[in-house]
């Protein structure tokens, strides 16, 4: 008998410990959402701006050719930057996807 209540305690333990642990877990996903959604808006600001750039050389463009230059050059550089932030949003994805698994796995650090 005296061993049933000892699992049952042990058993109890590890619950509370996997409760603990989902909750630290749970804790960081408000701050890393908002991590990501302000590199997303510093992403749509930097390519709004790069656009308007890119818009205000082409109006003061001397002819044709000048403008398909402007334009090939902001193409280029766009799709650059699209790849450069399509990694760092992968990067912010998994360390957020790392953070919430750490507590899980008892590898909860301070801080």
């Amino acid at each position: 008998m005296s061993d049933d209540r000892a699992n049952a305690g042990g058993f109890q333990d590890q619950v509370k410990g996997a409760g603990e642990a989902m909750r630290a877990s749970g804790q960081k996903m408000p701050d890393n959402s908002s991590s990501l959604g302000v590199a997303m808006i510093d992403q749509a600001q930097a390519n709004a701006q790069e656009a308007f750039a890119a818009m205000r050389a082409a109006a003061q463009a001397k002819d044709l050719s000048d403008v398909m230059r402007i334009q090939g050059d902001y193409l280029r550089e766009q799709s650059q930057r699209s790849m450069n932030q399509a990694r760092e949003i992968g990067e912010l994805i998994m360390k957020f996807g790392r953070d919430a698994v750490a507590p899980m796995q008892g590898g909860a650090k301070a801080g």
